[in-house]
């Protein structure tokens, strides 16, 4: 499929990406986890993102679901991006940041980053008490590394997930 040319500079996430990682914040224990993640595009001018991932015993075995988040990543001008999110646990967030491609070969990425940060962070009254996020998503050695920062349960933003994925499927 010929990729919109709104979201060529995205089209180094295409795909689905498999990898381990590790979470931490001061109101949990620390914690290692497996995750699976999607990235396509139907021929609009955006990206489809859904992740599910799961808690990993000392031996890599999965023992529980930890989260699932799904939702809508699109260019802006002058390499702006817009992430839409939605939890299943009550959280819909809307991310701006940008997006900077770092290393190319002729015409295939082999380096990029996004970094983005909450706007908007809406919950039900059910939702443990979340109020922003910073996110950085980045092209590394053709693995998709990624960091989640929190602000909390009262806590300031801080360090709760990061993961290194390796591609799996290439988007055709």
């Amino acid at each position: 499929m010929d990729l919109p040319e709104e979201i060529l500079p995205l089209s180094w996430m295409l795909g689905r990406w498999v990898g381990v990682g590790t979470g931490q914040f001061p109101t949990i224990e620390d914690f290692r986890f497996g995750q699976e993640v999607q990235f396509s595009c139907d021929g609009r001018p955006f990206v489809t993102y859904w992740s599910r991932s799961w808690e990993l015993d000392d031996e890599g075995n999965r023992v529980r679901a930890t989260a699932t988040e799904s939702g809508f990543l699109k260019m802006g001008s002058e390499q702006a991006v817009e992430l839409l999110l939605t939890h299943p646990m009550g959280y819909s967030e809307v991310w701006e940041g940008k997006q900077q491609v770092t290393a190319m070969e002729q015409d295939r990425i082999l380096g990029a980053k996004i970094e983005l940060r909450t706007d908007v962070v809406a919950r039900t009254s059910d939702a443990k008490p979340y109020s922003a996020g910073h996110r950085l998503y980045g092209l590394v050695d053709e693995d998709l590394l990624w960091t989640f920062d929190m602000a909390a349960m009262d806590q300031p933003l801080q360090n709760h997930l990061a993961a290194r994925l390796q591609r799996v499927d290439a988007e055709a």
